[in-house]
C-alpha cells in the first residue's frame, strides 16, 4: 500500500526536535513559542464556572454567539472596525487550522501560493496538501519587510493567494497601513487572495498600532484573517482562535469547517466571552514588553548580537556568527547539549534551509527562567 504525496509535504517540524532535543538534555526551552507562566487567574475562574453550569456540550458550528458578539464589541473599541459576528466571524481550533482550512477553502491543484519568507513552518505544507505550489519569495534581509519589487515578480496567471503574517514569526517584524495599501495597488489588477495571520496582534511594543489587513477595504473583500486567543493570553494549550472574513469567504470556510472539526470547545469559548468583556484586562503587550526589555538587557553579558529589537510578537533574533562558523541548525543543537538552552535556528522558516546564523529566542518565560537561559549563554566564548 502507497501513502499519497501529502504524507512527504514535510518533515517533523524543528519545534518539535528542539523541544525534544531540550527534554533529553534538561535543558531551559526558549525554542517553541509557548509560555511558562501562568495565565490570568480571572479567566480560569470563568471557564470553570462555564463547566460548572453546563456549557460542556457542543458549540454552535460558526462558535458561541456570545463569543462572536464579544470579539466584534472588542475590535469596534480597539480597532473602530464595523465586523458581523453571524457572518464574518467563525470560531476555529487554534489559528494554525484556520489557515491550514483558509487554504483549503481557496485553493486547487496547480494554484500558486506567495510565501514570503522567513515563514511559520505550517505554510508551505499547507499549501502542498491541497496540491497547490508554494512560490517562495524572501523578505528584505535586515527588516524582514517586504520586497515589493520581488513580489509583483513572483505574480502569474496561476496565483491564487498570497499569505502575510504581521507581527511576523521569527523575526517580530510589523506591517504599516502603508504596507497594506501598496499590497492592495500591487493585487488591484489580480484576482488574488490575503491570508492575514495576525495571530500576534495584541502583542505590538514601543507604542506601536497594529495595523490588520480588515483596515483596508481594498484588501478586506479578498482576506481572511486568522487570529489566536492562546497567543495573546497566554493559553496556547486551549488551541483556540478565530477567522474573521467577508460573508462569501466566511459561508465558504464554514461548508469545510463542519466537516473538519465542527466546532470548539465549548467552556474555553464562553469563559473567553466573558473575559473579553471585562474593563480590567491589562493589555497583553505590557507584560511581553517588559519580558522583551529584560532579555535584551540581560544578553547584553552574553556573545550573541541582538538584532533589532522585536517590534512584535515574543521572538527576538540573535546572531551568532563572531562565535561559530557551525550552521544555525547544528549549532542550535549544540547549545542545547552543551549549554542546556533551546532556541529555534531560522533556517528553518526557510524552505531551503537559507541560513543567516542567527537564532530564534522565545522570551514569553518567567523573569526567572530567562535570568537563568542567559547566564548559561554568558558562559559562552
Amino acid at each position: 500500500m502507497i501513502l499519497p504525496h501529502k504524507h512527504q509535504a514535510a518533515e517533523t517540524t524543528i519545534f518539535t526536535v528542539m523541544s525534544a532535543l531540550a527534554a533529553e538534555h534538561k535543558a531551559i526551552n526558549l525554542s517553541q513559542g509557548f509560555p511558562d507562566f501562568p495565565i490570568e487567574e480571572q479567566l480560569i475562574e470563568l471557564v470553570t464556572k462555564a463547566m460548572k453550569e453546563g456549557a460542556n456540550q457542543y458549540a454552535p458550528m460558526t462558535g458561541l454567539p456570545a463569543l462572536r458578539q464579544a470579539i466584534r464589541q472588542d475590535f469596534r473599541h480597539r480597532y473602530g472596525l464595523a465586523i458581523d459576528a453571524d457572518t464574518e466571524i467563525t470560531i476555529t481550533p487554534g489559528a494554525t487550522y484556520a489557515i491550514d482550512l483558509a487554504f483549503n477553502t481557496v485553493l486547487e491543484p496547480g494554484d500558486e501560493v506567495i510565501v514570503l519568507e522567513p515563514a511559520y513552518d505550517s505554510y508551505i505544507p499547507n499549501i502542498q496538501m491541497c496540491g497547490a505550489h508554494a512560490v517562495r519569495v524572501p523578505l528584505l534581509t535586515e527588516s524582514f519587510l517586504p520586497d515589493w519589487g520581488k513580489i509583483q515578480a513572483a505574480i502569474t496567471q496561476k496565483t491564487k493567494a498570497i499569505i502575510v503574517n504581521t507581527p511576523h514569526n521569527p523575526s517580530g517584524a510589523v506591517w504599516t497601513s502603508d504596507d497594506w495599501n501598496t499590497l492592495a495597488t500591487l493585487l488591484a489588477p489580480h484576482d488574488i487572495f490575503v491570508l492575514s495571520d495576525e495571530v500576534y496582534e495584541q502583542l505590538v511594543y514601543d507604542g506601536k498600532r497594529h495595523a490588520s489587513v480588515l483596515d483596508n477595504p481594498l484588501l478586506r473583500e479578498r482576506a481572511f484573517a486568522l487570529f489566536s486567543f492562546g497567543k495573546v493570553f497566554h493559553c496556547t494549550g486551549w488551541k483556540t482562535g478565530y477567522c474573521i472574513a467577508p460573508p462569501k469567504l466566511s459561508a465558504a470556510f464554514r461548508k469545510l469547517h463542519q466537516f473538519v472539526a465542527f466546532s470548539v470547545n465549548t467552556p474555553v469559548q464562553a469563559g473567553l466571552a466573558a473575559y473579553l468583556q471585562l474593563p480590567t484586562r491589562a493589555p497583553a503587550a505590557m507584560l511581553l514588553q517588559q519580558k522583551r526589555d529584560l532579555f535584551i538587557d540581560l544578553m547584553k553579558a552574553s556573545p550573541f548580537t541582538i538584532k533589532a529589537a522585536t517590534s512584535g510578537s515574543y521572538f527576538q533574533l540573535a546572531s551568532y556568527a563572531g562565535l561559530s562558523s557551525l550552521s544555525d541548525k547544528a549549532f542550535a543543537q549544540w547549545l542545547t547539549k552543551e549549554y542546556q538552552v533551546a532556541t529555534i535556528p531560522v533556517s528553518a522558516f526557510y524552505a531551503e534551509g537559507t541560513d543567516h546564523k542567527l537564532l530564534r529566542f522565545c522570551f514569553a518565560k518567567k523573569d526567572e527562567t530567562l535570568r537563568a537561559a542567559v547566564a548559561q549563554l554568558a558562559k559562552l566564548h
